[in-house]
């Protein structure tokens, strides 16, 4: 058993309460390898943001648990070298499916743990979450629930439609498991495809596709069920146009991909939505500059060399969206 606060890593509780009386996000930025890490925690130390560093089931395997674990370690001491003194990191399972999954991250040291019982029949949602958070609760680990589900696919996570969270079963939910936080849908969704054409109006100007606005009236019917509760908002990648059109000039295949808008995330981030999740825009942005250093120097081949400028690109990108868009720079 490995207790994530001899890593140096802190829980959600304290972090939550926070950003909910400030009127502001906490960043919960996904990550597969070593360069993401660098840059979130470049980006976090530069803006003295709290950061969620999150990890899918998919990418524990891609990664190695062992390995993350030191490098979860490995970025609390980055972040001092940065010169943040007391980082504020935690170490967070994205949509863990099942308790088994869930208890091994809690017993090699993450500080927090999702349990995505939203594909589920309500009570056996409830049972799952419930037992999860009865054995996270033991060692001060903090756990997110699900109640909805979000369209689109990432890693593992597969739903071709969406349903939004009913604001009539939130508090009997969070009464019955005793979850710390709970993910909603409001039709935000996975991947980088988040919306279909025909979902979308043509911007005449631009003719860029514009997505359907999200359903805020849910997200304040929610809101007045559970005052001041912690509420998270799964895919919420914005898919910037920018690196979109730098991936499919250099040879990519992004055609229609369009996603949150940022304004959009900017007033979520002011109510109780304390937790937004990106993971998609961190792709973009890394394959965006891997490509454009492909393109332009054929002969390169030292991974430095393109995974290097990928990292720089990721950081721009991280900073940004902690300082326009969640407002959680200078917090921790």
């Amino acid at each position: 058993m490995i207790n994530y606060k001899d890593l140096g890593l802190v829980n959600t509780r304290e972090m939550f309460k926070k950003a909910v009386d400030g009127g502001y996000a906490i960043p919960a930025f996904n990550f597969n390898n070593m360069e993401q890490l660098q840059a979130i925690v470049m980006a976090a130390a530069e803006t003295k943001s709290p950061v969620i560093l999150q990890v899918s089931k998919g990418a524990r395997q891609y990664a190695n648990q062992t390995l993350l674990r030191y490098m979860a370690e490995g970025a609390v001491e980055y972040a001092k070298e940065l010169g943040w003194e007391k980082p504020q990191i935690v170490l967070h399972l994205d949509h863990g499916d099942s308790f088994e999954t869930c208890k091994s991250c809690i017993d090699m040291g993450f500080s927090s743990v999702m349990i995505d019982g939203s594909h589920l029949p309500y009570d056996e949602n409830v049972a799952l979450t419930k037992k999860v958070v009865e054995y996270a609760h033991q060692f001060d680990v903090t756990v997110e629930g699900e109640l909805g589900v979000l369209a689109g696919v990432e890693d593992e996570v597969s739903a071709e439609e969406s349903h939004y969270t009913k604001p009539e079963e939130v508090v009997d939910f969070v009464t019955k498991t005793g979850c710390d936080s709970l993910a909603i849908s409001i039709g935000t969704s996975h991947g980088a495809f988040k919306f279909t054409p025909e979902q979308c109006t043509l911007d005449p100007q631009t003719g860029r596709l514009v997505p359907p606005p999200l359903a805020f009236d849910v997200l304040k019917a929610i809101e007045e069920q559970l005052p001041g509760f912690p509420i998270v908002l799964h895919g919420s990648s914005s898919v910037p146009q920018d690196e979109v059109d730098t991936i499919n000039k250099y040879g990519g295949a992004l055609k229609a991909a369009v996603g949150i808008p940022e304004e959009q995330l900017r007033e979520a981030s002011k109510s109780a939505v304390c937790k937004i999740n990106i993971d998609s825009d961190s792709r973009l942005a890394m394959t965006a500059a891997v490509r454009e250093v492909f393109a332009q120097k054929p002969a390169e081949f030292d991974p430095r060399k393109y995974l290097g400028p990928a990292r720089d690109n990721m950081k721009k990108l991280y900073i940004h969206k902690i300082v326009n868009v969640l407002g959680s720079n200078d917090k921790a």
